[in-house]
């Protein structure tokens, strides 16, 4: 009863995920001819959109990142535990930067806190305002009613007779997979006022404009804009594995010595074994020359694997993680993080820009944790991991020397070192004076 975001962008989240899963079968399958009949191939892949999706996770929302929300951290990091959002959290950012669009989900459920973790392909904006998406339709499978059912949530603001209008109400609907029968929904109340007069959930995009449909609140796949350097990637590396296939050696045998015969004790056996496939029979006549010849393919590696790279490096640098972010080799050894500062700029930048929605959501996830908690006035702050970019030896360093130059207090090094309040450096300090 609620109409939602018309536009093309949800046509494109089934593509999105057929490259994540790595088979997408227009491409992936084809065929050849050679010269008698059309030969099914499958085209190998290197399954880099789930690659480029993973790292993005593992950069933004990994297991370093702290979330604090003073007195209360300690009550809040018990509900996430419970929630597995060290472990649902990163999967779900992976699942964002691939298909466009993911959501954290807040209710009540038996008394308990329950976070939600929910893909582009079931989040449905009823409205939205300068981007921002206020009221939204949320779906996940279920099978605890003995078949295939989808739980619908939907958040929006109260417009009912009686309803307060400032206030957020969640409708709850259990619908059959297959049917679309409405079904029972046991002891779970079908209109619940939360009294909050924020939303319960919070929307997680990549921080880049979606350039499908411009004034939409979805988001778009990190490799939206680089399908074709995804293909280039598959294409390049499906043609080096079959330089190995067909460049395998081959023995040239005359047929005449292919051909079976009879052993002195009578049994028959082949001269050559019929299943090594290194040898290949040649019909011969009396006027050639019946020598067993080798056969070297030549492999051309090299070539293949400077073409990989230069993929490779294609794709990085459309997905904004810069050039040199994937190496087909180990030769070039391992970067230290300043050097991750000096020579990607590209990753430096786009991933600080790419905190901010995430920062956000994480933030307001906090609080509408701690409002179901009944804490109301909950200040949360969001860490996220510099040793990605940062050299902490480096800043060690820097800190010491400019402390003993007298140019740093040590209370302003001991918060840039260990990231850390003010009020918690006071506490370090006072610790270090008594020791």
């Amino acid at each position: 009863g609620y109409h939602t975001v018309p536009d093309e962008t949800f046509s494109h989240i089934d593509e999105w995920l057929e490259w994540y899963q790595g088979y997408v079968k227009q491409f992936h399958s084809y065929s050849v001819y050679n010269g008698m009949n059309r030969i099914t191939q499958k085209r190998m892949t290197m399954g880099m959109a789930k690659k480029v999706a993973e790292d993005w996770a593992n950069l933004i929302l990994n297991e370093k990142v702290a979330i604090k929300a003073g007195k209360y951290s300690e009550r809040l990091q018990e509900i996430l535990d419970r929630n597995n959002f060290r472990v649902r959290g990163n999967q779900l950012v992976e699942l964002t930067y691939a298909l466009g669009t993911g959501a954290f989900v807040e209710y009540l459920a038996d008394g308990e806190i329950v976070v939600d973790y929910i893909r582009a392909d079931m989040i449905y904006p009823i409205s939205w305002d300068n981007g921002e998406i206020t009221e939204c339709a949320f779906g996940s499978y279920r099978t605890d009613t003995g078949r295939e059912s989808i739980y619908l949530q939907i958040h929006r603001l109260g417009s009912e007779e009686g309803e307060n209008s400032d206030a957020y109400y969640i409708e709850n609907h259990l619908i059959d997979a297959k049917t679309g029968e409405k079904l029972e929904l046991g002891d779970t109340e079908e209109i619940i006022d939360t009294r909050a007069e924020f939303p319960l959930f919070q929307i997680i995009v990549p921080n880049i404009q979606n350039n499908i449909e411009l004034d939409s609140p979805m988001g778009i796949s990190v490799y939206a804009n680089a399908i074709d350097q995804l293909k280039g990637c598959d294409l390049i590396y499906d043609s080096y594995l079959n330089e190995f296939v067909l460049g395998k050696k081959r023995i040239i045998v005359p047929q005449s010595m292919a051909k079976i015969e009879m052993g002195q004790s009578g049994d028959i056996r082949p001269i050559f074994d019929p299943n090594d496939t290194v040898y290949y029979a040649m019909p011969t006549d009396r006027n050639d020359d019946n020598k067993i010849t080798e056969n070297n393919m030549q492999i051309r590696a090299q070539e293949h694997e400077l073409g990989i790279q230069r993929a490779l490096d294609l794709l990085s640098l459309k997905v904004g993680m810069g050039t040199g972010r994937y190496q087909f080799d180990a030769s070039g050894g391992v970067k230290t993080a300043t050097e991750v500062i000096s020579d990607k700029s590209d990753l430096y930048q786009n991933l600080r820009k790419n905190e901010i929605p995430v920062k956000a959501a994480v933030i307001a996830m906090g609080k509408a944790i701690a409002f179901l908690d009944g804490k109301e006035e909950v200040e949360v702050t969001v860490d996220f991991d510099d040793s990605i970019m940062e050299d902490s030896s480096a800043t060690i360093d820097k800190n010491t020397k400019l402390v003993n130059a007298g140019l740093r207090s040590k209370l302003t090094a001991i918060m840039e070192i260990d990231k850390c309040s003010e009020e918690e450096a006071q506490k370090e300090l006072e610790r270090i004076a008594k020791e």
